[in-house]
């Protein structure tokens, strides 16, 4: 651990080190303190860093014996001093397994950090709140208003601008983004482009936009999925020709063209364009740009992401500058597996 190469490096400054002698932790300095058992030969001894509480530990014969706040920065090295003449030691970095049960130690330390946030009280018309936004902000008014029904008789309604920071742009439009996202998620691209044109003429006056490119790939796509080729084929060269000129839009341009080259398109490397999830993508973009319409939004930014989304990138955001703060050193953050992990 960050430190000269001298006989006794816990002595050193920046160095940590358990004494098998006296059972001592000694940290750059002369003079230990009590913190485990003493260790010899035959005795498996390992050592440790827990990133998330900040801490070393120790290990005696698959036990954790001590814990000690990790305050150094910088590259860490393992060190093993001997002093006595034909001195051996074996070392395992985790080519075989461990004896301590590192599995379990992790599992332990997850549970310890959800009993903790667990524990963490959040008022009702917060999370409330959370979830009625997301339900207005994406159009699903059937489900908000069951939601709303099933509140009633627990948690306070929230109408206006609140401390909470929860406001009623998000009704704007519910029903037509409502019918629109039910449209293209049902497949009907020509609906969809038939209703906008109806509703909001000005999102798509412009034929080369980025929304009108999103829903012709999606009417093609369509044409692809239920194997009317020919039909796809001529959809395409007279829709997409005016996008092959601008370079942002020319890899959805070609990877939509490349399902016609397939047999079975869907286990090719463009099948995730037949995806439920690229649906919902162009929903969402329909859906946002609906909102941007709202003249009493003054953040057209906001129109992209509901509250739930914003606090669960700040939430990645933070854990990835924890990590950064760590030397990137630790486990990497993932929000599917923190968030798969409540319900498994």
């Amino acid at each position: 651990m960050a430190l000269n190469f001298v006989l006794y490096d816990s002595w050193e400054a920046n160095s940590y080190g358990y004494h098998g002698d006296d059972g001592l932790l000694y940290r750059g300095q002369g003079k230990g303190e009590a913190f485990g058992p003493t260790y010899s030969t035959g005795d498996t001894v390992g050592g440790g860093i827990n990133y998330g509480s900040q801490e070393f530990f120790f290990t005696k014969n698959g036990q954790v014996v001590g814990k000690v706040e990790k305050d150094v920065k910088g590259r860490l090295y393992p060190t093993i001093a001997v002093h006595s003449q034909n001195e051996e030691v074996s070392v395992n970095f985790g080519k075989d397994p461990f004896l301590f049960d590192i599995k379990a130690y992790e599992a332990a330390q997850r549970a310890k950090q959800q009993t903790y946030i667990e524990r963490i009280s959040i008022p009702q018309t917060a999370s409330y709140g959370i979830v009625r936004s997301y339900l207005q902000h994406y159009g699903y008014e059937d489900t908000l208003h069951v939601f709303d029904e099933a509140s009633q008789s627990s948690v306070p309604p929230i109408t206006g601008i609140h401390d909470n920071g929860f406001n009623e742009h998000g009704v704007y439009a519910l029903k037509h983004r409502k019918i629109l996202r039910k449209l293209i998620k049902d497949g009907q691209i020509d609906d969809a482009f038939a209703k906008l044109r109806e509703w909001y003429p000005q999102i798509v006056q412009d034929d080369t936009s980025a929304i009108c490119l999103m829903l012709y790939c999606q009417k093609f796509i369509e044409l692809v999925r239920v194997g009317h080729l020919e039909e796809a084929v001529d959809y395409g060269r007279t829709h997409f020709e005016k996008f092959y000129s601008l370079k942002e839009y020319e890899d959805l341009v070609k990877d939509c063209a490349a399902l016609l080259a397939y047999e079975e398109p869907k286990k090719s490397s463009v099948g995730y364009l037949l995806e439920e999830s690229q649906l919902e993508n162009v929903a969402d973009a329909v859906n946002a740009i609906i909102l941007w319409t709202n003249p009493e939004v003054k953040d057209h930014k906001s129109c992209l992401h509901s509250y739930l989304e914003k606090l669960l990138r700040q939430l990645t955001a933070c854990f990835l500058e924890k990590r950064l703060l760590n030397g990137n050193q630790g486990e990497a953050f993932r929000l599917r597996r923190v968030l798969l992990a409540k319900n498994s």
